[in-house]
C-alpha cells in the first residue's frame, strides 16, 4: 500500500499503525520538517519503503506510483496549516489541489486498478458558523487559501470520480475513489508551527506561558487515531465491496469527526492541557491572530450508519493521551516507539469494545 505524506504527523501515525498490522507500506513525501519529527522519532525510515518526492512534480510522482503499483492509496500529502496558507497561498494551492490531481491522473493514465482515499479537511465546507454539524452533501467552500484548497480538492476529486472512475464502470477502470474529512486532529508527535497543541507543548517544555491567538474559537478536537481508524475502515470496506450499489455508496465523501462533547473552545483545550501537564499558564496573543473559523462541527451519521465507525476517546481522554506522549518525550525519548504502539493498541481495543 501507499501513503503520501508519510513523513507528516498523521502520515506517521498511520504508517506505524499499518506496519503494526503487518502491512507492506510504501511512502511518498518530502523530507520531514523541523529539527524534530514523528517520522524520525518512530524510526519509520527503517520500517517502510521510503520515497522522497514532491507531489507537485507530476512526472516523478507518476513514475513512483507506476513502480509501486499499490493496492490501496491513502493520500495525506498536503500543506496542512491555515496560517501558512496566508504566507504561501500559491504553494498551498499547487500542493493541495494540483498534487491531488497529479495522483489521480497518475492512476488514470497508468490504468492502475486500485483504491484511493483522498484525505481533505472539515475546513473544506463553506462555513456558515452554524451550530449543527456539516453533512457530506453540504456545499464546499473556504475563506482562507488552505480551506479553499481543500474545498477545491473535494470538488475536483468528485469530478474525476464521475468522469473517469464512476462506480458504475468499475469493471472497466478498476478504481474505487473516496474522500475523508476530519476535525481538528491532535496527538503526540505533532511538531508543526502555529498549531495549538504543539505550541502548548513547546511553551510548557520551555517553561513559558502559552500564547493563544483565538481562545474563544470552538473546534471539533479529536485524537489522531480516531480519523485514521475511520480511513482504514473505509479502505477495508472499499477493498471488499463488490456490488455496484455498495460501490456507489462507498465511493463518496465521509466525515470522521468527534462526539459533540469534544467540540470545545481553544481556551478549554489549553486549560485542560495545563491541568494534565501539572503546571503552566497562557496569555492572549491578539497581535498575531488571523481569520479562522470560530465554529465548525461535523455530522458523523453517515460514517456510523454505513461503516459502523464511531469515536472512542472523549475530550478528556484525548488530552490525557496527547500530554502523556509529550511527557515521555521530555523524560525518555527512546520510549516513544513503544508508547505510540501502546496507544494504538489501547485505541483499537477500546473501539472493539464499543462496537
Amino acid at each position: 500500500m501507499l501513503i503520501t505524506g508519510h513523513t507528516g504527523f498523521k502520515g506517521g501515525w498511520l504508517s506505524q499503525w499499518l506496519l503494526s498490522l503487518g502491512a507492506d507500506v510504501h511512502g511518498i513525501a518530502l523530507p520531514p520538517e523541523g529539527e524534530v519529527s514523528l517520522f524520525d522519532q518512530l524510526q519509520l525510515e527503517k520500517k517502510l519503503t521510503h520515497h522522497l518526492c514532491d507531489i507537485r512534480d507530476a512526472v516523478a510522482l507518476k513514475k513512483l506510483v507506476g513502480e509501486i503499483k499499490p493496492e490501496i492509496i491513502f493520500h495525506l500529502a498536503a500543506q496542512a496549516l491555515v496560517r501558512e496558507s496566508y504566507e504561501v497561498p500559491l504553494e498551498t494551492i499547487q500542493t493541495n489541489v494540483m498534487g491531488t490531481i497529479h495522483l489521480l491522473e497518475a492512476v488514470r493514465t497508468l490504468k492502475l486498478r486500485t483504491t484511493i482515499i483522498v484525505v481533505t479537511s472539515d475546513k473544506s465546507y463553506e462555513n456558515q458558523e452554524w451550530m449543527f454539524g456539516y453533512r457530506e452533501n453540504d456545499p464546499m467552500g473556504g475563506y482562507d487559501p488552505y480551506s479553499a484548497s481543500k474545498g477545491a480538492c473535494e470538488v475536483l476529486t468528485a469530478s474525476w470520480r464521475r468522469s473517469f472512475f464512476n462506480p458504475s464502470g468499475y469493471e472497466q477502470h478498476g478504481v474505487k475513489l473516496a474522500t475523508a474529512r476530519a476535525g481538528n486532529v491532535i496527538g503526540g508527535g505533532d511538531w508543526a508551527t502555529d498549531r495549538i497543541v504543539p505550541d502548548c507543548m513547546r511553551a510548557l517544555l520551555r517553561g513559558d506561558p502559552i500564547e493563544v491567538r483565538n481562545p474563544l474559537a470552538t473546534r471539533p478536537w479529536q485524537h489522531v487515531l480516531e480519523p485514521l481508524g475511520g480511513y482504514m475502515l473505509l479502505g477495508e470496506r472499499l477493498l471488499t465491496a463488490a456490488q455496484d450499489r455498495d460501490l456507489s455508496t462507498l465511493c463518496d465523501g465521509f466525515n470522521f469527526g468527534p462526539l459533540i462533547g469534544s467540540n470545545k473552545t481553544v481556551e478549554s483545550l489549553v486549560n485542560e492541557v495545563i491541568s494534565v501537564w501539572g503546571k503552566g499558564s497562557w496569555s492572549f496573543d491578539k497581535q498575531h491572530a488571523v481569520h479562522e473559523a470560530s465554529l465548525l462541527n461535523l455530522s458523523i451519521d453517515k460514517a456510523y450508519q454505513l461503516l459502523g465507525w464511531h469515536p472512542v476517546w472523549d475530550f478528556t481522554e484525548t488530552i490525557s493521551r496527547t500530554v502523556e506522549w509529550y511527557k515521555v518525550f521530555n523524560e525518555n525519548v527512546e520510549e516513544l516507539p513503544d508508547l505510540t504502539l501502546h496507544q494504538i493498541r489501547d485505541y483499537s481495543d477500546a473501539f472493539k469494545l464499543k462496537t
